[in-house]
């Protein structure tokens, strides 16, 4: 979830232990105030950085906080040594006024760099290590160059979150942001959600933590190994760690040639396409995918359906996520049927690279209702044997969904009222995947380690054998 990604993506890279037991930053917004963002926007953006406000611990040796925004131009409201207290920032912050201008973006990066975070701004000296945070939040495309100003950045030693809001280009976002993009880019659909990220902060961040697996809510699926600086993922003995370094899967793996089929109809619009890209990839981060392991496939529908890559076509989870985010959006109708009935029809086929004695799974996402029957298509692959499970957000018909998704429904089938609850239905997707595909998989390879012996011995002309026989 959005809330676990960023508490743990500031804990993990700026937690200290000091005397004090302060965890001290350098903390400087960079605000969009270009003329797209209106003024019942902007006052929200105020909101949000108020509200983020109440959980820094404020104060010269503690955190210090600067403030920019920019348009065409940039304006320094206030900077890191300006306020001395939580009180005097929040009163700068309501007494902002909207810009209205261009979107210099790069130019706002570059100040930063020069001239934000350095010592007359109220920056502490690099060799004290005081973490320096830029977070930057924008709903526009850059008018000037971003790339290689963001990268001498980061060099300098900046971590930056990059926010992006409304039609914000992701590529734009993760060009800006730190490494990994998982823990420091967001993209939200309007300024409405913004408000829904203020709750990644919690009270004690960065508050005199030795021991961070007791006191915060960490995403350890078994067990949390706290570190002078940050916190690791464990697993019990008999699984292993999964990728996404948090959730553990059995070491007797499951396996499987699995398809996604993905609405990309203009109903969801480009923010929350980018929100289902980063789903894909959560659960594509908790397979084993590999050449002989998990086989992964994804078609896009609107009113076409379009093969995204086929099973196979990639052998390791690093070539997929790099695929599903070179996706375009599709923009226009909602066919599910057609996009069901292509998956019966080819993306399981042996051309496509379906595996012989593999367990076959689906994972079918739609936000709203088809301009099609999915009924037909949906019954012809769950009879051929095809697991499918039904993935519905916002105005998805739930009549469809349980059309879609196979028996039992309870298992199968998830539904979210909206986007920003889709980091539940992952990791309630992934645990049930792991559970139904360990007790398949077991299954199928005593099934394939008889046919093998099965096989041998008819080879040598054993099975037949009266001896043989008269042994067993």
């Amino acid at each position: 979830s959005i809330k676990a990604f960023f508490v743990f993506s500031l804990c993990k890279y700026y937690i200290r232990v000091t005397v004090s037991f302060l965890c001290p930053l350098d903390f400087v917004f960079i605000i969009d105030s270009s003329r797209s963002v209106r003024p019942s926007d902007y006052e929200k953006v105020k909101i949000f950085i108020t509200n983020i406000l109440a959980f820094l611990d404020v104060g010269p040796e503690a955190t210090r906080v600067g403030l920019l925004q920019y348009g065409s131009v940039v304006q320094n409201e206030f900077s890191l040594n300006t306020y001395s207290s939580k009180a005097d920032v929040e009163r700068a912050v309501k007494a902002m006024d909207h810009l209205a201008t261009g979107t210099m973006t790069g130019l706002a990066i570059q100040y930063t760099m020069e001239t934000a975070f350095t010592e007359p701004e109220g920056a502490r000296p690099a060799d004290l290590h005081i973490p320096r945070i830029a977070m930057i939040i924008t709903d526009g495309r850059p008018q000037d160059t971003v790339e290689e100003v963001a990268a001498q950045a980061r060099q300098a030693g900046i971590q930056i979150f990059a926010i992006g809001v409304g039609r914000v280009d992701m590529n734009t976002l993760r060009v800006i942001g730190s490494e990994p993009h998982s823990e420091h880019v967001y993209l939200v659909a309007n300024f409405s959600q913004i408000e829904t990220l203020t709750s990644v902060f919690q009270s004690n961040l960065c508050g005199g933590i030795t021991d961070l697996c007791s006191v915060m809510d960490h995403p350890c699926d078994h067990l949390c190994v706290s570190t002078p600086a940050s916190y690791m993922c464990r697993c019990r003995e008999g699984y292993k760690l999964r990728p996404d370094h948090r959730t553990c899967q059995s070491k007797s793996m499951a396996l499987m040639d699995l398809v996604f089929v993905i609405d990309g109809s203009k109903s969801l619009g480009p923010a929350n396409f980018e929100l289902v890209k980063q789903f894909v990839n959560g659960i594509v981060d908790s397979l084993d995918v590999s050449g002989t392991g998990t086989h992964v496939g994804l078609l896009q529908y609107s009113s076409k359906v379009r093969t995204e890559f086929i099973l196979g076509q990639y052998t390791s989870g690093r070539d997929i996520n790099r695929a599903v985010l070179q996706m375009q959006y599709m923009g226009r109708g909602s066919m599910t049927g057609a996009a069901l009935r292509h998956m019966f029809e080819y993306s399981f086929s042996a051309k496509e690279g379906a595996r012989p004695d593999i367990p076959r799974v689906s994972i079918v996402f739609t936000d709203g209702r088809s301009q099609d029957d999915v009924s037909k298509w949906a019954s012809k692959a769950k009879d051929a044997g095809i697991t499918i499970y039904a993935l519905g957000v916002g105005k998805a018909i739930e009549e469809e969904l349980r059309e879609i998704a196979s028996e039992p429904d309870d298992k199968h089938l998830y539904y979210a009222e909206d986007f920003s609850n889709m980091g539940e239905i992952t990791d309630k997707l992934k645990s049930r995947m792991c559970k139904d595909m360990c007790k398949c998989e077991n299954v199928m390879l005593f099934q394939r380690q008889v046919n093998e012996q099965l096989r041998r011995l008819t080879q040598n002309n054993i099975l037949y054998s009266p001896v043989v026989v008269y042994i067993l």
